[in-house]
């Protein structure tokens, strides 16, 4: 039995869903451990091409359960209107083949309000939000203030739950925001409109991976964002609102008594960032919009155009620790291969000094790169399938990464397709 997990190592936004739909080749069950509809997983297969925001990426393969664990922000709204998308396209999405944990908190509608609400006070203080409502979502998780998906199945109770909780809410809507409040007709017209819907999949999942475990089935648990994005570990209070760790993995999942014996770190071959805070080696002008042009640097949740920059290697380094990586996936390294001389963020700047060591959030904002260059390969390896294969120059540039972060990279994506990739 093998337990994987499959996580960003910088900012998020490095193709951890076209490595989790690579891999689940190798696996039984798929399991997002956190996050909710506030980032996007790109997935291009036969199949066509795929933005998911809560299904896991392992949809795509016959045989594979995919369940959204309890620590999973559940959006009944857009996860049924994800569900159709998909279903549309030719994919089978059914209770065997898809689970939604019984325990996890349902996103309800005044969450995004409150996102809108909160980014439109903070004006140019903002942190940056998809407005998908995460925080507010996190915030009332852990404040016992939303409802279990489980709830569903018990009509009366739920009921005289949501009238605490809007009475509550109502109060945070109109007196601190001054904004139009909730009625019950509102909330019953949600539940038959979206939660029904969803209700057929909604599961205890927990027991489910238990005895996908006593049966030694493999299990493969697919994170969102990345480790800087951590709401302990990351550039806060520019994070998100969960653990986008892989040790969060067997809590976040419904099944804690896993050991993940493998975490696949996911890691882009340039920086990318969407959203607010410090991005140290963050490219600006025409140098980074024709990066961002090349690799089609757009948010796949909003569209926003993504901050880029040199791979950071002070931050992947990071990243790599705090994950606990035990092997890289290098993805997108042919978008580079229109450049000359390919930049490196090696190191920082800070107060005079010149550091390797990731700094504390604070700090960040006062740091500067240290810039390295490699040499370009300027040919097209998109259609490379071997180590040998890739030119000299490219070889030398993942290894420099390698040796620079302490982890071996096993995995080489050379475009966006599933089998655009190279195994070491």
């Amino acid at each position: 039995m093998a337990n994987s997990a499959i996580v960003g190592i910088n900012w998020g936004d490095e193709g951890k869903g076209r490595m989790v739909d690579l891999l689940t080749e190798d696996y039984d069950v798929v399991v997002r451990f956190q996050g909710g509809g506030n980032a996007g997983h790109t997935v291009i297969n036969e199949l066509g091409r795929f933005a998911l925001h809560l299904l896991p990426s392992g949809i795509f393969r016959q045989g594979v359960v995919n369940i959204l664990g309890n620590g999973v922000a559940v959006d009944p709204e857009n996860l049924w209107t994800e569900m159709e998308d998909v279903m549309a396209k030719g994919v089978e999405l059914t209770p065997e083949n898809l689970k939604i944990s019984d325990r996890a908190s349902l996103l309800l509608p005044w969450h995004r309000d409150m996102d809108e609400l909160e980014e439109l006070r903070l004006a140019d203080k903002k942190y940056g939000s998809t407005k998908q409502g995460i925080a507010p979502f996190y915030s009332d998780k852990y404040g016992k203030k939303t409802i279990l998906a489980g709830e569903l199945f018990y009509p009366e109770e739920l009921k005289e739950h949501l009238t605490d909780l809007m009475e509550w809410k109502n109060l945070m809507l109109t007196k601190v925001y001054g904004a139009p409040g909730y009625t019950m007709d509102m909330l019953e017209k949600w539940i038959t409109g979206a939660c029904e819907k969803i209700k057929p999949y909604i599961t205890d999942t927990g027991a489910f991976l238990k005895e996908a475990q006593a049966s030694g089935k493999n299990i493969l648990f697919e994170a969102q964002l990345g480790s800087l994005r951590d709401l302990d570990y990351g550039i806060y209070p520019y994070t998100t609102s969960s653990n986008t760790m892989a040790a969060y993995a067997p809590i976040g999942s419904g099944l804690p008594s896993a050991k993940v014996n493998d975490v696949i770190g996911v890691v882009k071959a340039y920086s990318t960032c969407v959203g607010e805070g410090p991005f140290v080696c963050e490219m600006l002008g025409e140098e980074a919009e024709k990066l961002r042009e090349s690799g089609f640097e757009y948010g796949a949740k909003t569209g926003r155009p993504r901050r880029v920059g040199p791979i950071d290697i002070v931050a992947t380094r990071y990243g790599v620790e705090v994950q606990a990586a035990t092997a890289i996936a290098l993805t997108k390294l042919d978008v580079l291969s229109y450049m000359d001389r390919i930049p490196v963020c090696t190191g920082y700047l800070l107060n005079g000094e010149q550091i390797d060591r990731f700094p504390f959030p604070t700090a960040l904002k006062n740091a500067k790169p240290v810039i390295t260059y490699f040499d370009g390969w300027k040919c097209d390896i998109s259609g490379v399938r071997t180590w040998e294969e890739l030119p000299k120059a490219a070889q030398e540039y993942v290894a420099f990464i390698e040796g620079q972060i302490g982890c071996p990279i096993k995995y080489v994506s050379v475009g966006p397709e599933r089998d655009s990739i190279i195994i070491r």
